[in-house]
C-alpha cells in the first residue's frame, strides 16, 4: 500500500467518522515561544484543548507535517542510526475536543487497523499508563484484546506532553509484533527491550491536564483525545519492508543518492550517509518552502546544522562539491501532490540551498585549520579543553567525533565533561529565550472587547471597567503613573501582523491618559499608557481617541506592503516568501527569501509595478470566509502568523490578495507614492526591503532634493555633471593618497638609515636591536628597509594600540654562522605573548602585550651576542 493511499484512507476513515478535515499547519508553529517548530498534530490545536479557543466542530483529522530537531523533542542526531527516527515527518492524527474520550478513541484506532488497513489482530500489541484501568479494561471490552497483551507503563513512556509546558495526559499506546526472527533473544518482549521485533504505530493520548511552568498538573475544561500515527512507520510495516528508510517516501531519495555518489547503498550501518542524507534534503526542503532562512540563530541555526550535518556525511560518500540541490526535484516528485508549496519554489529552493553548502565547504576548511591550531597548542598526552571543542561544533559545524578523531591522531583527548556542559548551557540560554513571557502575559484572561478600529478611530461614552500597574489590579491610575487600561470596546489597534500599535489619549471625566502601546492577550485587547493629566477610575466612562495621521500612515504602509508582496512575486518568482515585516507609520520594511541581491534594473521594475497598481487607484476589498475557502481562493497565508476558522481577507483585484487583520486604505490611490529607500541582507537567502509612501516618500524626496542642492551648490555643477566631477575629485584625491604614502615609506626608510648608526658590532658584525615608532607591521618593515643594507642583522619593534609587532633579519653572514630567523622569532615572541614564522633570513610576529617589548629587546641582544661572540 502506497504512502499516499495510506495518507489518503486515514482522511477518508475519520471524515466518515463525523471528523472535520483540517489542513497542516505550517512547520513553523504561530505565536507559540515554547516550540521552535512544529512537533506533533496536535500543536495546531494547543488553544482549543487550554479552552482559549473554540472551533466549529468538535472532532478533527488531520495529517500534520512536523519537525523533531530541537528543543525537548530532537531526533536529530539519532536519523541515520536507526529504522525509525527522522527530523523532518508525517503525523496521522484524530482529536476530539471534549466530544469523545477513551472509548471511541480505542475504537476508532482499532476499527482502522484491523478493518481498513487490514492489519491481523493477533499481531498487535497495546500499553497503557500503569494506573489507567480504565483504559486497561475499555481495550479489552471495545476491541477484544487479550489482557495478556496489555502491557502497564510507566510515565517515562506512557504519559505524554507537548513540551515543557501546556497539554498532557495519559497515553497508550498501540504496537505491532512484526515476528520471532527479529526478536533480539528468547526473553525479547514488550517492555523488556527496545530491539526491532514489537514497534510502535499509533499512540493515543488521552489529554486530561495542563501543566504550568512549576510542573502543576491542571484539569482541563473538557477531557480531549490527541493522536498520532507516524505516516512513515505504518507505511514501512505495510509495504513489507524493516525500515522507514526504505518505503516510497524516503527509498527514491536513497537511490538517486547512489546515482550521484556512484556507490551502492547498504541498508546496514554502511548505509547512514544515505538516511541521513535522504532525511536532511526533506527537513530542508520543507523549511525554504516556509520561508525559513538559514541564520545563526532559532530556527534558521537548527536548519543551518541539518544541512551541515548532510554535507558531512556526503564527505564519506565522496561528494567533494555541493550536491544536496541536486535532491530537491526527488522531494518534489514524492511530496509535491500532498504539499505543492515544495513545487512552486523549486528553483529558488535550490538555489539557497547551493549557496548555503558552498559557504559551509569554504567554513569546513577554515573550522580544520583552526582545529590544527589548537591541537597544536597541547601537548602530547594533554586534554583539549571541552570548551574549544563545543567552538568548533557551534561556530564551524564539526562534530564531536570528528573532533575526537582528529585529536586522537596526536595522542590527544578531549575533554567531554566540558563539552557536554557548554552545550547544556547553550540549550539553557535558548530555553530561556524562548519561555521568556511578556510583560502583558501577567494580565488576567478577561473575555475578548469589541475591537471597531476598522470603522472608527473614536470610541465615547465607554465604561472604563479595568486597571492595572504590572500584575496588580488598581483602582485608580493618578497623573505620571503608568499602566494597562481595559474598556469593553475599543478603536485601538493592537500590534499585530507586522503593524505596530496605535497611540492616542483616553480621556475621562477627571483625567487623560496617553496611550503608548496596545497588545492583544488572549482575544483581550488592552492598552497601556501614562497618565498625563488628573486620574483615571474604574467605573468612569471615557472616551477613546487614536491618532489618526499616526494610523493614516500605517495603514498607507500596510496596503504597500501587500502591493511590494505581490509585485515581489511577479518579478522575482512565486518562490519568493514573506519572512518578516514591519509596518510603521513612517515606513514599512518587508523580509524575504531571495539568494541574491536585487540589480537597480529589478527594484525599478518593483517600484513600477506597485505605483502602477497605486496610480490605478484600486478598490481594497474587505471580506471575512473560512479559511479553507479563502486559501482555496488563492489567499496567501504566512508563518508566524495565527488564523482562526473565520479570516480577514484583502484582496485587491489584479494585484494581491492575502489573509491579514490589519488596517487597510479603501482605496491603492490613498497611498500615494512608493518608494524604495534600502534594500540589504539580513541572513543567507533572506533579503529586506526599507521603502516609504505618501507624505513620507515625499519628504524623503524633498531631503535628497536637498541635498543635491548644496552638492550643485558646493562643486559649481548641474545636477547631471555631478558624477563626473565627484569623479575627477576621487581621482585626485587617490593620486595625493599615494603621493602621501609615498612621503611616508620614505620618511620611514631614512629614519631606518639613521636608526643603523646605533648598530652594535659583534665579531666585526653589526647588529642593531630597537624599538621604533610604527602604526603597522607593514610599517615596520618598511623601517627595516632602511637599515638592511647597512646592518648585518636587525631586530626591531614597535607598539601600536594594544599590540606589538616584530621583524628579524639576518643577513647571509648571520645565516652562514647558523642563525635561523625563524627559531628567533619564535623565541622572542613568547614575552609579547604571541606568535610568528617566516624564512630562515627574515621573520616577523605580533603579540598582545606590549609591555614585554623591553625584555624582548633586552633578551634579543643577549641572544645574539652569545651566538655571534661563540661563532667568533
Amino acid at each position: 500500500m502506497r504512502s499516499a493511499e495510506i495518507r489518503q484512507k486515514f482522511l477518508d476513515y475519520f471524515v466518515s467518522q463525523g471528523h472535520h478535515k483540517v489542513p497542516s499547519s505550517p512547520l513553523v508553529p504561530a505565536q507559540d515561544p515554547t516550540l521552535l517548530f512544529t512537533n506533533a498534530g496536535m500543536v495546531q490545536f494547543k488553544d482549543v484543548f487550554l479552552g482559549n479557543e473554540s472551533r466549529s466542530y468538535s472532532r478533527a483529522v488531520s495529517v500534520q507535517k512536523c519537525m523533531r530537531a530541537g528543543g525537548k523533542h530532537n531526533d536529530l542526531d539519532q536519523v541515520g542510526k536507526t529504522a525509525r527516527h527522522q527530523t523532518f515527518f508525517e503525523m496521522l492524527g484524530n482529536f476530539s475536543f471534549g466530544d469523545y474520550f477513551k472509548r471511541d478513541a480505542i475504537r476508532f484506532a482499532w476499527q482502522f487497523l484491523t478493518e481498513v488497513l487490514g492489519l491481523d489482530p493477533e499481531i498487535l500489541w497495546v500499553t497503557v499508563f500503569e494506573t489507567d484501568d480504565e483504559a486497561y479494561e475499555l481495550w479489552q471490552e471495545v476491541a477484544g484484546v487479550r489482557p495478556e497483551r496489555i502491557v502497564r507503563m510507566g510515565e517515562k513512556d506512557n504519559f505524554w506532553s507537548m513540551g515543557d509546558t501546556g497539554p498532557c495526559g495519559p497515553s497508550s499506546e498501540i504496537f505491532v509484533d512484526r515476528g520471532p526472527e527479529y526478536a533480539c533473544s528468547d526473553h525479547c518482549g514488550l517492555g523488556l527491550c527496545d530491539c526491532d521485533r514489537i514497534q510502535e504505530i499509533w499512540n493515543l493520548v488521552f489529554m486530561q491536564y495542563n501543566r504550568d511552568e512549576n510542573g502543576v498538573l491542571t484539569p482541563l475544561p473538557k477531557p480531549s483525545i490527541d493522536t498520532g500515527m507516524g505516516l512513515e512507520r505504518i507505511a514501512a510495516y505495510l509495504q513489507g519492508v524493516n525500515s522507514n528508510f526504505d518505503t516510497d517516501l524516503l527509498r527514491p531519495l536513497i537511490r538517486h543518492v547512489e546515482h550521484l555518489s556512484h556507490v551502492t547503498y547498504d541498508p546496514g550501518p554502511e548505509g547512514m550517509p544515505f538516511r541521513v542524507i535522504a532525511d536532511h534534503i526533506r527537513a530542508i526542503t520543507f523549511l525554504l518552502a516556509e520561508g525559513v532562512s538559514f541564520s545563526n540563530s532559532d530556527r534558521g541555526y537548527v536548519m543551518r546544522r541539518i544541512l551541515r550535518r548532510a554535507v558531512r556525511f556526503g564527505l564519506l560518500l565522496g561528494f567533494h562539491r555541493p550536491f544536496l540541490h541536486e535532491l530537491v526535484p526527488v522531494v518534489g516528485e514524492i511530496m509535491g501532490d500532498a504539499y505543492p508549496e515544495v513545487l512552486v519554489g523549486e528553483s529558488l529552493i535550490q538555489q539557497m540551498i547551493l549557496d548555503e553548502e558552498e559557504r559551509f565547504r569554504v567554513t569546513l576548511d577554515s573550522g580544520m585549520k583552526v582545529l590544527e591550531s589548537k591541537l597544536q597548542s597541547v601537548p602530547e598526552g594533554g586534554v583539549l579543553p571541552g570548551e574549544e571543542a563545543f567552538l568548533l561544533y557551534d561556530t564551524y559545524g564539526f562534530p564531536l567525533d570528528l573532533t575526537v578523531d582528529a585529536a586522537l591522531e596526536r595522542g590527544i583527548t578531549v575533554d567531554h565533561t566540558g563539552f557536554d556542559a557548554a552545550m547544556k548551557e547553550q540549550r539553557e540560554r535558548a530555553r530561556r529565550a524562548r519561555n521568556r513571557r511578556q510583560d502583558a502575559e501577567q494580565l488576567p484572561h478577561l473575555e475578548p472587547n469589541e475591537f471597531v478600529g476598522y470603522h472608527e478611530l473614536t470610541s465615547h461614552d465607554v465604561p472604563l471597567t479595568h486597571l492595572y500597574i504590572g500584575a496588580d489590579s488598581v483602582q485608580r491610575l493618578m497623573t505620571g503613573e503608568s499602566g494597562w487600561v481595559f474598556t469593553p470596546k475599543t478603536p485601538f489597534y493592537p500590534e499585530g501582523g507586522g503593524q505596530v500599535a496605535d497611540t492616542g489619549i483616553i480621556q475621562g471625566p477627571h483625567g487623560v491618559l496617553k496611550v503608548e502601546d496596545v497588545v492583544k492577550f488572549q482575544g483581550a485587547i488592552w492598552h497601556f499608557g501614562t497618565v498625563i493629566e488628573g486620574s483615571l477610575t474604574v467605573g468612569e466612562r471615557v472616551n477613546l481617541s487614536v491618532d489618526k495621521q499616526r494610523r493614516e500612515g500605517a495603514m498607507r504602509n500596510h496596503t504597500g506592503t501587500h502591493l511590494l508582496h505581490a509585485a515581489l512575486r511577479k518579478i522575482l518568482g512565486t518562490g519568493v516568501h514573506q519572512t518578516g515585516s514591519l509596518v510603521a507609520p513612517d515606513r514599512l520594511r518587508f523580509d524575504f527569501s531571495y539568494p541574491s541581491p536585487l540589480t537597480r534594473e529589478q527594484k525599478n521594475a518593483i517600484e513600477d509595478l506597485v505605483n502602477g497598481w497605486i496610480l490605478e487607484d484600486i478598490p481594497v476589498q474587505v471580506q471575512e470566509m473560512g479559511k479553507d475557502e479563502a486559501l482555496n481562493q488563492g489567499a496567501l497565508a504566512f508563518f508566524g502568523d495565527k488564523y482562526g476558522e473565520v479570516v480577514r481577507v484583502i484582496t485587491i483585484p489584479s494585484a494581491s490578495q492575502e489573509l491579514c487583520g490589519g488596517t487597510h486604505c479603501k482605496r491603492t490611490g490613498q497611498i500615494g507614492l512608493f518608494a524604495i529607500t534600502e534594500e540589504t541582507s539580513v541572513g543567507t537567502g533572506s533579503r529586506r526591503i526599507e521603502a516609504v509612501t505618501g507624505f513620507n516618500a515625499l519628504e524623503t524626496f524633498r531631503v535628497q532634493r536637498q541635498t543635491l542642492d548644496q552638492l550643485t551648490s558646493q562643486l559649481h555643477s548641474a545636477p547631471e555633471e555631478l558624477p563626473d566631477k565627484v569623479k575627477a575629485l576621487q581621482d585626485v584625491n587617490k593620486a595625493l593618497e599615494t603621493e602621501l604614502a609615498e612621503l611616508k615609506r620614505k620618511e620611514r626608510y631614512q629614519r631606518g638609515s639613521q636608526l643603523a648608526r646605533e648598530a652594535e658590532t659583534y665579531n666585526g658584525l653589526k647588529v642593531i636591536v630597537h624599538e621604533t615608532d610604527a602604526n603597522s607591521l607593514e610599517e615596520l618593515r618598511e623601517v627595516l628597509d632602511g637599515v638592511k643594507s647597512q646592518v648585518s642583522g636587525a631586530v626591531l619593534a614597535a607598539k601600536h594600540g594594544e599590540r606589538a609587532s616584530l621583524v628579524v633579519y639576518l643577513g647571509k653572514d648571520l645565516v652562514a654562522r647558523g642563525l635561523d630567523a625563524r627559531a628567533l622569532v619564535k623565541t622572542l615572541a613568547r614575552r609579547i605573548d604571541g606568535g610568528g614564522g617566516g624564512r630562515v633570513d627574515l621573520a616577523q610576529a605580533g603579540g598582545k602585550d606590549v609591555r614585554g617589548i623591553a625584555s624582548m629587546l633586552d633578551e634579543a641582544r643577549h641572544l645574539l651576542s652569545e651566538k655571534l661572540m661563540a661563532a667568533g
